[in-house]
């Protein structure tokens, strides 16, 4: 049973930085599509980051230079690294598998606010 579980998301300051962590279970990262997207109040859920099983990793536009997606095979866990975090970065981040079809965790709220 494939099974995403994210964690980190929490409130604060702009400019300080945090470290989203998704720990799957049911398979193995190495060898799947993994992203995050973010869903803003209000907004549609956008694409924030994916590294696939080659290592190659994309990021948005609006997270370039400030994001670091990484993948600890050993834990089967996958991170992202936000740094001088905006306000406008504030949603529920969500980490996303694609293997043979989607799956989804339930979502870490950031909260980037003075």
């Amino acid at each position: 049973q494939v099974q995403l579980v994210e964690s980190g998301g929490h409130l604060v300051q702009p400019g300080e930085s945090l470290r989203l962590s998704c720990v799957a279970s049911g398979f193995t990262i190495r060898r799947a599509l993994m992203r995050w997207y973010r869903q803003a109040p209000g907004k549609a859920r956008e694409f924030v980051a994916l590294i696939s099983s080659a290592d190659t990793t994309v990021f948005a536009d609006s997270v370039k230079g400030r994001a670091t997606i990484s993948r600890d095979d050993d834990k089967n866990t996958m991170y992202l690294q936000m740094n001088s975090l905006k306000p406008e970065d504030t949603a529920v981040y969500y980490c996303n598998a694609k293997i043979t079809s989607d799956f989804w965790g339930q979502g870490t709220q950031v909260t980037v606010s003075s």
